[in-house]
């Protein structure tokens, strides 16, 4: 299963409190004009991101996508550019400076640490490990952004207290979307994660299948068992996202089945192998000995082993046909509930 997950990067920007002092036309009018100048820019930039989101998750149109992402970044460096123009206030460049690190540090994650997030999406598809790596690569660029977000923060309120500048604390729109964002795709890594882990080890199932490997698919099948059983666990402790239980039910349905695959449907197929490698056998022993010497006995033998493997085959071919329209339906219902869940919950946002 593919996972799309450029819609979830950098999530950080701006969901702190934001941060407003007094208004003015003239930055160097008065100190809260000053920072106005500053957070409206950082503001401005922001939307652009956000609206970049809301497309990710809310429109199928590449192009589309991938424009609003450029414009974002044309923010980005918009708001560099305008900050640069500021003068140090009142020879006071510690807030400006504060912003100039943080918004250039904005453009490294979106552009450097971007490309290499998207490099990393089809190496994550090769394993568990590696698709787990690939999200807490996403989660430590997240919590760089946090982090420089957060010296931002506390760069504001010392040049606020060093002016005597009254701060309000509150939650802008648009803070208040990129909150619900973050936390909307820290719930959907942790139900995915185990969606992945189990879908990955299925398919390494299949190629153990097509390798008639019996010693491969009879770990694999183990290793498939523990991993759904483990997040059945997992998902039972999982609260409903905004009373919305759909991304849950859709996991434990198709880890349901992963496990019932494993427990049940896969040692019918190891079964029949096992029967094969011992009909071919006991053909081969027939084949080998002359007809003139072959006794009622080797007769009624050789046909008893050969309606024991037209009832094997007939089973076998109908517990593939089972699986094969049972993974299909769990993979659809897994890729439209996932689809319409991100839809339904990321919030919409244009500039």
């Amino acid at each position: 299963m593919k996972k799309l997950l450029t819609s979830s990067l950098l999530l950080s920007i701006i969901i702190c409190t934001l941060i407003k002092p007094a208004r003015a036309q003239d930055p160097s009018s008065s100190p809260g004009a000053y920072m106005n100048a500053i957070s409206s820019a950082e503001t401005e930039m922001n939307k652009a991101y956000m609206a970049y989101i809301s497309a990710s998750a809310h429109s199928r149109r590449k192009k589309k996508i991938e424009k609003m992402r450029d414009q974002a970044v044309d923010n980005i460096v918009v708001c560099q550019a305008t900050i640069k123009n500021l003068p140090p206030f009142k020879g006071d460049n510690s807030l400006r400076q504060s912003s100039l690190n943080y918004v250039q540090l904005c453009y490294k994650i979106f552009n450097e640490d971007y490309a290499h997030i998207v490099n990393m999406e089809d190496i994550a598809e090769r394993s568990y490990d590696e698709m787990q790596a690939y999200l807490l690569l996403q989660e430590a660029t997240n919590d760089t952004l946090q982090v420089g977000n957060q010296r931002m923060d506390k760069a504001e309120r010392s040049f606020a207290t060093k002016y005597n500048v009254n701060l309000i604390d509150e939650k802008s729109e648009l803070g208040q979307k990129m909150e619900a964002t973050g936390n909307l795709t820290k719930y959907y890594d942790k139900v995915y994660l185990l969606f992945f882990k189990c879908n990955w080890e299925d398919n390494q199932l299949g190629d153990a299948v097509n390798q008639k490997n019996v010693t491969k698919i009879e770990q694999t099948r183990s290793a498939l068992d523990k991993y759904a059983i483990q997040g059945l666990a997992i998902l039972d402790t999982l609260r409903a996202f905004e009373n919305d239980p759909s991304l849950v039910e859709s996991c434990k349905q198709a880890l349901a089945f992963y496990k019932t695959e494993a427990e049940t449907e896969t040692p019918k197929v190891t079964d029949f192998f096992l029967k094969e490698e011992n009909f071919n056998k006991l053909k081969a022993t027939m084949d080998a000995k002359p007809a003139n010497q072959r006794t009622q006995q080797d007769m009624d033998s050789y046909n008893k082993g050969v309606n024991d493997i037209n009832a094997a085959v007939n089973e076998y071919n109908q517990t593939n046909n089972d699986l094969y329209n049972s993974r299909n339906q769990i993979n659809k219902n897994w890729s439209d509930t996932e689809r319409n869940f991100l839809d339904a919950h990321t919030p919409h946002y244009k500039m």
